[in-house]
């Protein structure tokens, strides 16, 4: 299979500082949208099974591949059927954008408290897409540690995205929680840490000399800015896009643009194939 190459000159730097060494390479994927295809209903989402085989292919030959995703860590697991799989015995679920953990080794989730303020934002959200009309239209997430809602079952998602976005702001701040916006969803969730600090932090155990992270969505550019960064540091870096139709940002950014899963399947098992060869 033949490897798509990046366009930018850091890209190609990162691409051959992972294959030059990749047992100091790390390779970190976002879930929705970049290892699992955009559904309707988030609870029907399920990893590429092609990413999955590609994977574990892969991870043998890496420092180590992590997924930093807005999900619980649990919920990743159980959606990308990563628990148990041959080859991925040293991969990392970085849930809840960094604030839980799970590890293939232990099968176990690390997780803080959930903060007061996401529970007193549980009992006032109803009420509040009630006042504004959107009870029925929207469809709120629950994820434990943050509250996502919905807006894509609307009759006019957009509209109705950004009708949201003032009140559930003034929700957030006023239980002491943060707004990430998304692909058809504003997510309430506890300040302090994005996809960027968590990526950091991850390199920083490993020790890497070359990441590759790979998003979809706008909460993925945090960690495209980590790359950024990390790249004066000395750690080369690859971004790609699984690209779609609804979010452009970063496309405009990314060293590499793939078709969406189907394309980020491919890249990965093309990356088994060079690093097999």
């Amino acid at each position: 299979m033949e490897l798509p190459q990046p366009t930018t000159p850091a890209g190609k730097t990162g691409l051959a500082a992972l294959l030059d060494d990749p047992g100091r390479a790390v390779v970190a994927l976002d879930f929705d949208g970049t290892l699992a295809p955009i559904v309707d209903d988030p609870e029907a989402a399920r990893a590429d099974a092609d990413a999955v085989v590609a994977l574990s292919r892969l991870a043998p030959h890496l420092a180590a591949v992590v997924v930093v995703t807005g999900r619980p860590a649990a919920v990743a697991v159980a959606y990308g059927r990563f628990a148990g799989v041959p080859g991925l015995d040293r991969l990392t679920v970085l849930g809840h954008y960094g604030l839980e953990r799970w590890d293939a080794v232990s099968g176990r989730v690390l997780a803080p408290e959930v903060p007061e303020g996401v529970d007193r934002v549980r009992a006032e959200l109803p009420g509040l897409l009630a006042s504004l009309g959107m009870w029925a239209t929207t469809w709120t997430e629950d994820k434990g540690s943050a509250l996502a809602v919905h807006t894509r079952r609307a009759p006019d998602p957009d509209a109705a995205l950004e009708e949201l976005r003032a009140p559930l702001g003034e929700l957030a701040v006023r239980h002491g929680l943060v707004v990430e916006p998304g692909r058809y969803v504003l997510e309430l969730r506890p300040a302090g840490m994005d996809k960027g600090r968590a990526l950091t932090g991850f390199l920083a155990e490993h020790d890497a000399a070359a990441v590759l992270f790979a998003g979809d969505d706008l909460g993925d550019l945090a960690a495209f800015d980590a790359v950024e960064t990390l790249r004066g540091s000395g750690v080369a870096g690859l971004t790609v896009c699984s690209a779609s139709a609804e979010v452009r940002e970063l496309a405009e950014r990314a060293d590499l643009v793939v078709p969406g899963p189907p394309g980020v399947a491919a890249l990965l098992a093309a990356l088994a194939d060079a690093l097999e060869a």
